[in-house]
């Protein structure tokens, strides 16, 4: 596999200054950027695969968001919210030099999408949204919220990995060597050799506030113009089949592409999964 470039700069948050790392994959001139951004406790690096197939012909450029990956954790736990990460993405695009992106964005990410496309002078030209959508579904919430912020300590990989695959079963069937790989770049090894998630819990704060409260994302996606990919699960438990229709119809009226015994969220891992978003983006 290609190896893609480290960078990191600094974003601001209401706390002060923090460090955020991306990877930066493909010819670092190239006119066609895209831009892929994980999910709630995820990483970059879910798109290790996703960027080695388009880095012939795109440069890639994957952050880790704050207080995830290598990333820096922030100083204040409330500051992990839409207002920071926006920031955040906005200053990498300044760092990286481009003006002008496609965007694919799994779960958090794509919520993030939306929002940047929405907006007047958007950098963003194509979008890609990975199950995710103005509705997400209050069950979802709490399961995610079940797990999210409680810190677990491993004593070992295999059982690292057990738990990730408990977590995550909704990601479908993967292979022995994708669950291992997905472990590996979700954690950490401290000294006493045992094994953490490579995530600050305190991104659970804001994300049990939010999701008590939820809001209005229609008129978000409503403001979208640029032509706009909606990937679903099958059987997602986050992005309902019913929301899922609603999207189709109105705002940037997308093509929807929905991936069998798969549930929140696909992977891109696939080429089954990888080629029609490969399609879209090349199209642009």
């Amino acid at each position: 596999m290609l190896q893609p470039r480290q960078r990191t700069f600094r974003s601001l948050s209401a706390h002060g200054f923090h460090r955020v790392v991306y990877r930066d994959w493909g010819h670092p001139e190239s006119a066609r950027v895209v831009v892929c951004v994980h999910g709630l406790t995820r990483n970059g690096r879910d798109f290790d695969t996703l960027a080695a197939t388009l880095a012939d012909r795109f440069r890639v450029l994957c952050p880790d968001m704050p207080g995830r990956g290598d990333s820096e954790w922030l100083a204040d736990a409330g500051d992990y919210a839409f207002p920071t990460y926006l920031t955040a993405l906005t200053a990498m695009l300044a760092h990286a030099g481009v003006e002008h992106v496609a965007w694919v964005g799994t779960s958090m990410g794509g919520l993030l999408g939306m929002i940047m496309a929405a907006q007047r002078g958007s950098p963003v030209t194509r979008l890609v949204v990975n199950d995710i959508g103005p509705v997400i579904e209050p069950l979802a919430l709490t399961r995610i919220a079940g797990y999210v912020g409680l810190d677990p300590v491993f004593d070992s990989f295999a059982a690292l990995e057990a738990h990730i695959r408990e977590v995550s079963a909704p990601f479908g069937a993967l292979t022995d060597a994708q669950w291992a790989e997905l472990a590996r770049t979700t954690s950490r090894q401290t000294a006493d050799g045992r094994w953490h998630l490579k995530y600050d819990p305190g991104i659970a704060v804001p994300f049990r506030s939010a999701a008590a409260t939820g809001g209005d994302l229609w008129p978000v996606w409503d403001a979208i113009r640029c032509p706009t990919l909606l990937v679903r699960g099958a059987t997602s438990d986050l992005l309902s089949r019913e929301t899922a229709a609603a999207m189709v119809a109105r705002g940037p009226t997308p093509r929807m592409i929905e991936f069998p015994g798969v549930g929140h969220a696909p992977m891109l891992l696939t080429p089954e999964q990888i080629a029609p978003v490969a399609a879209f983006l090349d199209a642009g």
